[in-house]
């Protein structure tokens, strides 16, 4: 998808979110927690970003398997774009049951089921990692035959579907549902209930589940996330959690064979009791943190620029120097970290604070490279430097309240 439409995606997905907000409100619903909502959309401006930089690489491998290795020459016709779609949801299928049931798979899944809430937000919650799985399993159409071209149009519409099926608002939906995935099918899918669990993998089509015995109907209400429940809104735990508990039950095992199990082996073979003694040693949460309003509205005021700077980035990309897109990464990137090191009220987040503003500097100056600005920018290091303690517990007061 050109870079300019995947801009206008942004505020487009950010009003159906609002909408299905305000439908949930009217009916007295509360289907959206503050930071769970946080944390799913961070998660989507990461992939949204970087999606900006794996677009060409995927459609540079598809291009060369095509070339080199395509066993048909398959031509643009109704009945192949409807073959191309059949298999492209068919080897959805199949990732998604695998990457459920495979650990080093897991891994880059995982992020997308850490929320407790169900809502248009949660489908926001796709990882650069899961892409690259995606596409190494996709990558089996050029080499039947497909065109880059095509792939790449079918996998636009296959990735727009699911946004439409994170929801609670909508009930079942009749005859669709023997044929398509609904909102229904994926409620069980994103369940921890134990009758739910890995179940109903289809993306847009249902009748794989019922294919290969992994359907099943919602009954009861769901309980939404994982069985074991991330309890933390650091956007590098989210990412990051499940590849340490994987390299440490690695590490405390024995035998090459017995490793390689752990890593090809199902998330079961991972102890329960391992991210809680890697929480001790990486995380540190504080459970005793009571969250102000003034928080909340400082973490809500970061997003909605970010969520600007995002849109910015995407509709004028062609435009803006590579030196400035690394930057402004940078700058999405720490803040990205820094809201949910926020609303766990760590003390680091000062310093990225810091880095942040000094890269926006770096950014002005490139645009701006006048004697007078680097002036300023001496002047403003020196009170930090000299009164960085104070600055900094007036910072924790204004932003934690304490």
């Amino acid at each position: 998808m050109h870079l300019n439409h995947m801009a206008w995606a942004v505020p487009l997905f950010l009003g159906l979110m609002g909408l299905e907000y305000l439908v949930a409100r009217r009916t007295g619903k509360n289907y959206f927690g503050f930071a769970n909502s946080v944390s799913n959309i961070n998660v989507g401006i990461a992939e949204r970003l970087l999606d900006t930089f794996t677009v060409g690489i995927f459609y540079f491998v598809y291009e060369f398997l095509h070339t080199h290795f395509s066993i048909f020459n398959i031509q643009s016709g109704v009945l192949l774009w409807f073959c191309l779609l059949l298999l492209t949801d068919f080897i959805w299928y199949w990732y998604h049951r695998l990457a459920h049931e495979v650990n080093f798979l897991w891994a880059a899944h995982v992020v997308h089921h850490q929320s407790d809430d169900f809502n248009y937000t949660v489908s926001a919650r796709i990882t650069v990692f899961q892409a690259f799985a995606r596409m190494c399993f996709w990558s089996i159409l050029p080499v039947i035959g497909f065109p880059p071209a095509m792939i790449i149009s079918v996998q636009l519409v296959h990735g727009i579907y699911p946004f439409f099926i994170h929801t609670r608002t909508i009930p079942k939906l009749g005859f669709l549902e023997y044929i398509f995935v609904t909102p229904s099918h994926h409620r069980v899918h994103h369940a921890s209930n134990d009758q739910y669990l890995d179940k109903n993998y289809g993306d847009v089509f249902i009748f794989w589940d019922k294919l290969f015995g992994t359907f099943t109907v919602e009954k009861e209400e769901p309980v939404y996330g994982l069985t074991k429940p991330l309890d933390s809104n650091s956007f590098l735990w989210q990412h990051f959690h499940f590849i340490l508990e994987i390299i440490y039950t690695v590490r405390q095992t024995r035998g090459w064979r017995e490793k390689i199990k752990v890593i090809f082996g199902r998330p079961d073979k991972i102890d329960p009791n391992m991210r809680a003694e890697l929480e001790k040693k990486f995380l540190k949460v504080n459970r005793s943190i009571q969250v102000s309003s003034r928080l909340n509205a400082y973490v809500t005021w970061q997003v909605g620029m970010l969520l600007v700077l995002l849109f910015s980035f995407l509709l004028l990309e062609h435009y803006i120097p590579v030196f400035i897109q690394i930057c402004t990464t940078i700058i999405i990137f720490l803040t990205l970290i820094n809201t949910g090191a926020i609303l766990e009220q760590k003390r680091w987040v000062f310093y990225l604070e810091y880095v942040r503003l000094q890269t926006g500097f770096i950014i002005i100056s490139f645009y701006w490279p006048h004697p007078f600005l680097f002036l300023s920018l001496l002047i403003i290091q020196l009170p930090f430097f000299l009164l960085r303690g104070e600055i900094k517990r007036g910072y924790f007061r204004l932003l934690y309240g304490g």
